[in-house]
């Protein structure tokens, strides 16, 4: 099948089994979160996120969140609709670690998405669910799709437009701790020297909308950086150097637990 960038619908990067993915995920991603957040304490300038009796987790973003979810199926709660990967792992997580809480977790993550299009369907997928946690990891299809010359959105477009939407989410939505996960890739697949250095911008201008707006930031191109080794090069933990592997899902759900409830 041919790889479209804009589906999760793309061959498995490696001959490693998902089982094994995962386990090798496993064994490592509690040491290298530990390893990489004391660096970036500083980044994360809102306090740790409260978990809470009926509490409502919202993670957002493009086809890296939306990780093949069941769009049909819209309820809280839900394996299908909350995908195969990081938000879906962080949705077990919370809800076996406050299983008396009565939370619900959404996925509205959505394949293909730029900042742009989270603004279109902002207020049905985010403020009329009233999130008490919302995250939002967007990034990376704004330059991947300028490359492609699908989109001509600058660096300046795409700060601009973050920073308008957290503006929004917080008027609409004042009590709502915020998270944003920092966009990443690795240098494998898809992703070559023409990424750089606009992808760094693009990096910088989402921690400066973080650091601007006073909310929790995820480190997750560090957090994948620090995870690099002979044993786990790029297409370990992203086959096509964008969309994470079972291993990559794992240490990103790992990575946001500890960095957003420090556990």
């Amino acid at each position: 099948m041919p790889y479209d960038p804009t589906t999760t619908n793309r061959p498995d990067p490696t001959p490693l089994s998902r089982r094994h993915l995962f386990q090798g995920a496993v064994a490592v991603g509690g040491a290298l979160a530990a390893s990489h957040l004391g660096a970036e304490s500083a980044a994360a300038a809102a306090p740790a996120a409260k978990v809470r009796p009926d509490s409502v987790i919202l993670l957002q973003g493009d086809s890296i969140t939306d990780a093949g979810r069941d769009k049909r199926r819209p309820g809280a709660n839900d394996p299908r609709a909350l995908g195969a990967g990081y938000a879906g792992m962080i949705a077990t997580r919370l809800l076996g670690k406050f299983s008396g809480h009565a939370l619900k977790c959404y996925n509205r993550g959505i394949s293909g998405n730029k900042v742009p299009d989270l603004d279109r369907r902002w207020q049905t997928d985010c403020i009329d669910l009233k999130p008490d946690v919302l995250s939002i990891l967007i990034g990376v299809n704004d330059i991947w799709h300028k490359l492609n010359g699908r989109y001509p959105g600058t660096v300046k477009d795409y700060e601009d437009g973050f920073a308008a939407l957290l503006a929004r989410t917080t008027k609409a939505l004042p009590k709502t701790t915020i998270v944003i996960c920092e966009p990443f890739v690795l240098r494998c697949g898809a992703v070559g020297d023409k990424w750089f250095p606009e992808f760094d911008q693009r990096r910088a201008a989402a921690k400066r909308v973080a650091g601007s707006a006073g909310v929790i930031w995820v480190p997750f191109q560090s957090m994948f950086d620090d995870a690099l080794s002979d044993k786990t090069p790029p297409n370990y933990w992203a086959g096509d150097g964008v969309h994470p592997t079972m291993a990559g899902h794992a240490l990103m759900a790992e990575t946001w637990m500890d960095t957003v409830f420090g556990s």
